[in-house]
């Protein structure tokens, strides 16, 4: 018997087809929500654990994580209840509770469209999205309060790499000399950063999963927020809106602006998970050696 995440077991079974069938709540069982331009999509991490056998302690089958995804129009509605003919559509819904959606997304190297693949080669920059869909609030900007990479879909599994820390601080940047950063910002409701690849240390597993905990704020000035980098040969900290003061907190502990309030500054936050992401070693050209023999002129025949 396999059982799901957080202990939620089968709740029937097909012995003859070797079918187990779970029942969960799209937004229950520790599902993750991620979006693209046209779908919603939940996934889902099936835990399988051996029991033991009869009345002894010992199993002989191994444990087993399972990555299940349910994909859904966004211009539906995603209940599996019967549709109504007086049924207002989801968008609609959307705006009228004025909920927000945020997502991350892997962008090609024009940042224009989706990139089609999820493979990486170390020494690649991984060029992703944060977005958040307005519905029909005010106008937003969108920031990265901290994003730490995993290898398994649960945030809190071992081992982790946090690279986005203290409220919008690129810290690999800075760690590790590399290439990631911020792009200059271009629409408050989009931001892009790079992040340059990279595997965990002694792991043979490629897979790599992405969350991220993010704000967006009423589209102003002064908004509460930011995105700093810490690029090669600057030596300093840069911000991705040109205020590079906002960044000066980084390397200390950047907290909320003294006289601004959660409520004041208009904040929303959600999480957003990418993933998998698959990170393989970069092939090298082996050169080519060729022997050859020296001899002595006297030698030679």
């Amino acid at each position: 018997m396999a059982q799901a995440d957080r202990g939620r077991g089968a709740v029937d079974q097909d012995g003859s087809a070797q079918v187990l069938l779970f029942e969960t709540e799209l937004h229950g069982c520790g599902s993750v929500l991620a979006m693209t331009e046209d779908s919603l999509g939940y996934s889902f991490a099936l835990n399988y654990q051996p029991r033991e056998l009869g009345a002894t302690p010992i199993i002989r089958t191994s444990s087993a994580v399972v990555g299940i995804q349910c994909h859904y129009m966004r211009l539906h509605n995603v209940s599996s209840n019967a549709l109504k003919p007086t049924w207002i559509p989801y968008h609609s819904t959307l705006s009228a509770e004025e909920l927000l959606v945020f997502s991350l997304r892997l962008m090609a190297d024009d940042w224009q469209l989706e990139r089609a693949s999820n493979v990486f080669f170390l020494g690649d920059l991984i060029n992703i999205e944060v977005s958040v869909v307005q519905a029909n609030h005010m106008p937003l900007r969108v920031f990265v309060d901290t994003c730490v990479a995993t290898l398994d879909p649960d945030m809190n599994s071992v081992p982790s790499y946090g690279f986005i820390e203290n409220k919008g601080c690129l810290m690999d940047s800075k760690l590790t000399k590399s290439r990631s950063q911020f792009l200059t910002t271009v629409q408050d409701d989009k931001l892009l950063f790079q992040l340059d690849a990279f595997r965990f240390a002694q792991e043979a597993r490629r897979d790599i999963y992405i969350f991220c905990h993010l704000k967006a704020t009423a589209a102003m000035p002064d908004s509460e927020g930011k995105a700093c980098s810490y690029p090669p040969g600057k030596d300093r900290w840069i911000s991705a809106s040109g205020n590079d003061q906002a960044c000066s907190c980084c390397d200390t502990s950047c907290a909320l602006r003294k006289g601004r309030s959660v409520d004041s500054a208009a904040q929303y936050e959600g999480g957003a998970v990418l993933g998998p992401i698959v990170v393989q070693e970069a092939t090298k050209d082996v050169p080519e050696f060729h022997s050859a023999d020296h001899r002595a002129e006297g030698d030679q025949k």
